[in-house]
């Protein structure tokens, strides 16, 4: 009888029905919810990022994890984890008590995944940018200062020695003007620093760019079209140069290998010697509109 539940339920959670939740691919415009590094250091605690309270819970391993249950006509069990918890997703006709079989032995996926989805958002919550006097944002992997200064007189002007953006606005300007006024001059450094190592790179593959074009991509750090064009996410310019410089030679590397084969990877292995680095560090990051 336990062997013939085994099989029933192990044809109900075929791996093509579990939406992993990817970090990368979605754009997140506001999160909540405490950091959950140390979720596993209290028995008991409940697991999950999302707000509003879920109409069920189950305990997995030591802890309580709230869920969304949703009842509708499919073949099997599917587990979505989001930036408001975990929901799940079920036959009509399968028993309650099936669906917390199948829930205890997802049980490392999931509280991986809800674990995964509360750093992120402490990530985005740190990295989120307040438009004001006096706030600091990231510039080429250093913290800056905005100053707003009418003396500036129009735009913005970068002290390097201070590291200061003086911002030519009166100091009752209010956020979406100094928002606008400062990401257009993050565009344009963008542009400035991005050009020389395009031109770099091109020359070290031996691969002609025949345009440079920034993006406000939501999902994708960069691109490159067989044509020659470049796209890169003019976010990209809150971060390190080393960084740049991956993504840079990683959209120019696909003009000779338009795939991600170890090819591809050899080539830009070529040019960035330590790349992983560059792109464990990018992968923990979130594109973040603002």
């Amino acid at each position: 009888m336990a062997t013939m539940l085994n099989k029933r339920l192990a044809n109900l959670l075929q791996d093509p029905q579990l939406s992993l939740f990817d970090a990368e691919a979605k754009l997140v415009a506001g999160a909540g919810g405490e950091a959950g590094a140390n979720a596993g250091a209290n028995a008991g605690a409940k697991v999950g990022p999302g707000a509003l309270p879920a109409p069920r819970e189950m305990l997995l391993g030591e802890h309580r994890v709230a869920y969304e249950l949703k009842r509708a006509r499919r073949r099997s069990i599917g587990f979505v984890v989001g930036s408001e918890g975990l929901r799940v997703s079920a036959p009509r006709w399968l028993p309650q008590a099936d669906i917390e079989r199948a829930l205890q032995q997802k049980s490392d996926w999931i509280l991986r995944k809800l674990v995964e989805q509360r750093d992120r958002a402490r990530r985005v919550q740190a990295a989120r940018i307040e438009w004001r006097d006096g706030a600091t944002l990231s510039y080429l992997g250093q913290l800056i200062t905005l100053q707003l200064d009418t003396a500036t007189r129009a735009g913005s002007r970068f002290d390097e020695v201070s590291q200061v953006l003086h911002i030519g606005l009166p100091t009752g300007a209010g956020e979406a003007q100094i928002r606008d006024t400062v990401q257009a001059w993050l565009q344009r450094s963008a542009r400035t620093a991005f050009e020389p190592r395009c031109q770099h790179f091109a020359a070290a593959l031996g691969v002609t760019m025949k345009q440079l074009r920034l993006s406000s991509a939501q999902t994708r750090w960069g691109s490159a079209s067989v044509d020659g064009t470049i796209r890169l996410n003019w976010r990209l310019i809150h971060y390190s140069p080393s960084i740049i410089d991956y993504v840079v030679a990683h959209e120019l590397a696909h003009l000779r290998e338009m795939n991600h084969s170890a090819r591809f990877w050899d080539v830009v292995r070529s040019v960035v010697p330590d790349f992983e680095l560059a792109r464990e560090r990018l992968r923990e990051e979130t594109i973040i509109a603002q």
